[in-house]
């Protein structure tokens, strides 16, 4: 199957930081503060809803590669907000710019690959 995807895609998604996405909880860290694995998740999530809508019924997006500076801490009850960019299409491996703001400013940036699947033959094969 072709996808036919323009580059520009953007995406958006926030959320409010609490207890379960902290470095302690993640085991990540020792504090209290937005774990990067919870921000690298947010930045996958992000670039994946912001494709699946145009997917064909059964084919879906996996991450299979990020690469992420976290470049800030973040405290709890803070909302962090997620922008995601579309900037390289090659067959079925999607590249994204990712970005993440919180209340004060940018923590974290970098580039997001995800592969276009399709579900049945990707669990098929497992």
């Amino acid at each position: 199957m072709e996808f036919n995807f323009k580059e520009g895609l953007v995406g958006n998604k926030e959320i409010v930081v609490t207890p379960n996405d902290t470095a302690s909880k993640y085991g990540s860290g020792l504090i209290e503060v937005f774990a990067t694995p919870a921000m690298i998740g947010l930045m996958e999530g992000t670039a994946q809803e912001s494709i699946q809508k145009y997917l064909p019924e059964g084919y879906i997006t996996l991450g299979i590669e990020v690469n992420i500076k976290h470049l800030k801490a973040t405290q709890v009850g803070m909302k962090v907000k997620c922008e995601s960019k579309l900037i390289n299409v090659d067959g079925k491996k999607l590249t994204f710019e990712v970005n993440a703001f919180d209340e004060k400013g940018q923590i974290g940036t970098g580039m997001h690959i995800r592969y276009i699947v399709e579900t049945e033959k990707f669990m098929a094969k497992l």
